[in-house]
């Protein structure tokens, strides 16, 4: 289950890999990708089909990144999360963040029990933006909403 303290501790690292960044600059994945960079996180894409992203070096997996990073952010759709999360126990990770903001997203039943069987702490779900201080107003008017109705994290 996701806990805002599960959200907290996934922000509060400041290495993590954005896996499935979009080739399309306008795609929502390069927009978060670009948001987390300007806020201080040192974001590294990952994405097997692109040589870097905002002339920053792509990596092909989570395995192949050095240095290591301390969390995922998987943005990729719900059928490839347990391939990344299975490079994420092989490379050390120990946070992962399944992202999602309509439908499954990155969210993966079995790949939930995959983190949880090897200790890797799950943010299942959510939409950073919610959670990151200042977001324009569609984010804060959102995490008011779920505030309102009772399924906002706790």
């Amino acid at each position: 289950m996701t806990t805002l303290i599960s959200i907290q501790e996934f922000l509060g690292r400041k290495r993590l890999a954005v896996v499935g960044v979009s080739r399309n600059p306008k795609d929502f994945t390069r927009g978060l990708f670009r948001e987390l960079r300007k806020r201080g996180y040192d974001a590294v894409p990952v994405n097997p089909n692109l040589a870097d992203v905002e002339g920053v070096g792509c990596f092909k997996s989570v395995r192949e990144i050095s240095p290591p990073v301390e969390g995922v952010l998987v943005m990729t759709n719900a059928a490839a999360t347990p391939q990344v999360v299975k490079d994420c126990a092989d490379a050390g990770v120990r946070q992962v963040w399944m992202y999602r903001a309509s439908g499954a997203g990155a969210v993966n039943p079995e790949a939930v029990r995959f983190c949880e069987s090897e200790g890797i702490g799950v943010v299942e779900g959510e939409c950073p933006y919610m959670f990151l201080e200042h977001s324009g107003i569609p984010h804060r008017v959102h995490g008011f909403c779920r505030k309102l109705f009772g399924n906002y994290p706790r």
